[in-house]
């Protein structure tokens, strides 16, 4: 992965304490990037993420306890990061809120309805995972505009999880997000900054799925035996599938990409960068059909 290097690169990533964004943390400090990571609640879990990278061969990295659905919060993470490194040049808006938490119980009811789940859980899941990449974009994009340079990667979910009843508005949020990053893309063109969608392919093993054993769970997967249907896993993927689609999208190599998806479990790392980014490519939906 030496042709991807991002060696000086100034990265945020939200919900970086963990999950997929530690994941894609440890890959992007150990390609020479500069980190600041955000998380929302966790104070000594994205400390202790802070640590162990900052240990490690590579970028500088940094931590705020921040959460995006505060739009102050969004504009000081983004005035910190540009006073620490001079700059922004990429965004993971990867900090999500699980659809479990919506309801007052553990897990998901085999057949919760909506009017039954608690009204803030729904409010504050919304806030994060629909209008916080929003607030974070628009703390960023004036500064990558004005520079001629920037990345935005969004965090999405599979498109069938788009319509998984039990998880309240998560997967309809994550469908608003992918709308709005399609708008972003169009707004941006030309601009040196592009926008473009980042989501695993099926469930991954972290904290956003209810249960014990996190990081232990995820089940056996070879991406040379694919491309996979969206969604359909027996099993769990391993926040891994993540890192390579991750550099490539925050470095040179994806230059002139915008508004478009990738999809993690597709990318296959033994493949040339362009050849795994065309299979990992989910085709585009021009005209959408919700009903």
């Amino acid at each position: 992965m030496s042709d991807a290097s991002l060696k000086g690169r100034a990265i945020i990533i939200t919900g970086g304490g963990r999950g997929l964004g530690r994941a894609m943390a440890e890959a992007l400090i150990d390609a020479g990037a500069d980190l600041m990571l955000t998380g929302a609640r966790e104070a000594d879990e994205l400390e202790a993420t802070r640590l162990a990278l900052a240990g490690r061969d590579g970028g500088r990295c940094l931590a705020m306890l921040a959460d995006v659905g505060d739009a102050a919060a969004c504009d000081a993470v983004a005035a910190a990061t540009e006073a620490a490194f001079g700059r922004i040049d990429v965004l993971f808006n990867n900090a999500a809120r699980s659809g479990s938490s919506v309801h007052p119980g553990e897990g998901y009811p085999d057949h919760a309805r909506f009017w039954e789940v608690d009204v803030d859980a729904y409010r504050d899941l919304v806030l994060t995972n629909f209008v916080g990449p929003f607030m974070m974009t628009r703390a960023v994009a004036p500064g990558m505009v004005a520079r001629g340079f920037g990345r935005i990667i969004n965090i999405s979910t599979s498109r069938p999880t788009m319509l998984f009843a039990p998880g309240g508005p998560y997967g309809p949020a994550k469908a608003g997000l992918e709308a709005s990053s399609r708008i972003w893309a169009r707004q941006l063109e030309g601009s040196g900054v592009t926008v473009n969608v980042l989501l695993p392919g099926g469930a991954a093993d972290t904290a956003l799925i209810p249960g014990p054993g996190v990081g232990t769970r995820a089940a056996p997967w070879n991406p040379a035996e694919g491309p996979f249907v969206e969604g359909l896993h027996t099993g769990l993927l391993p926040p891994e599938v993540m890192v390579a689609p991750a550099l490539w999208l925050a470095s040179d190599l994806s230059d002139g990409v915008n508004g478009q998806r990738f999809v993690g479990r597709n990318w296959d790392p033994a493949r040339p960068w362009a050849e795994a980014a065309a299979v990992a490519r989910a085709a585009t939906i021009d005209v959408p059909h919700i009903i």
